[in-house]
């Protein structure tokens, strides 16, 4: 068998790589010959992340995107393709999220999740995959889910129901553009270290949660790189599609939801 990640020359398109696991994603497609176009609202963390990127011999394109507004993901995929060629790679990783009991929900903070976390992904897949059908593109796409989008926890309803949604969405994705050799395929990420869930750990809550999991640690985005790369892979993946991958070291195995619902 060839390499097993394959990504050499590859255009790929990351969302919501200014910081995290975007951010690792982006700058570990590089290192492994992929043309990255890096997308994000935060432009000056982007030209941070291509200076990054070039200095070591990489290829990167900065599209500044809000993921929310559909026709600024529209415009930055014609500017990929204008740029670097059509999608071939399509990491789709922008989320939000934010607390909230049932109760206490507001419209504007249920449209807020559910814009960016299942309708802006869903456009973001769209447009990747128009590319990719357009040239006869053996894509791949790898739909960024959460754990908790598979079990129910507190404080959660909006988020983790939106998630929830995308990964049925990503099925459906995977089954219509099969017949275009298109690989949809989605990871659940555990609790992973990021901007969002800064400073978590040391709350007494946080304490409580990481005390429950098989291996009380918290993961790393380094830690998602592994099988990202695999999944955008060519040959070494040709027959995974519609799949759903937790990358959570054990989380769901263990009782460690029980921190968060209290």
């Amino acid at each position: 068998m060839s390499e097993i990640i394959d990504v050499k020359g590859k255009v790929a398109m990351v969302t919501g790589c200014s910081s995290g696991m975007g951010y690792a994603y982006a700058k570990a497609l590089a290192e492994h010959g992929a043309k990255v176009a890096l997308c994000a609202r935060r432009a000056d963390r982007l030209e941070k992340l291509a200076a990054e990127i070039t200095q070591a011999g990489g290829t990167a394109l900065v599209v500044p995107m809000d993921v929310s507004k559909v026709d600024e993901v529209r415009a930055g995929g014609a500017m990929i393709e204008a740029k670097l060629g059509p999608i071939e790679i399509l990491i789709n990783n922008a989320a939000v999220t934010k607390q909230s009991l049932v109760i206490d929900a507001e419209p504007d903070y249920f449209d807020s999740i559910y814009n960016t976390n299942i309708r802006s992904a869903f456009f973001v897949a769209q447009t990747a995959a128009r590319q990719m059908i357009k040239h006869g593109i053996k894509g791949r796409i790898v739909n960024v889910s959460s754990d908790v989008a598979l079990k129910p926890m507190r404080r959660q309803a909006v988020y983790s129901s939106a998630k929830a949604a995308f990964i049925h969405a990503s099925k459906i994705m995977a089954l219509e553009w099969a017949p275009y050799h298109i690989n949809v395929n989605v990871v659940c990420p555990g609790f992973i270290a990021s901007e969002m869930s800064a400073g978590f750990e040391n709350t007494d809550i946080g304490k409580r949660f990481l005390d429950q999991l098989p291996r009380k640690r918290v993961g790393q985005p380094e830690d998602m790189l592994g099988m990202v790369l695999l999944l955008c892979s060519g040959e070494a993946v040709r027959f995974v599609t519609g799949t759903v991958i937790q990358i959570d070291d054990g989380w769901l195995l263990s009782d460690g939801m029980e921190g968060l619902n209290t």
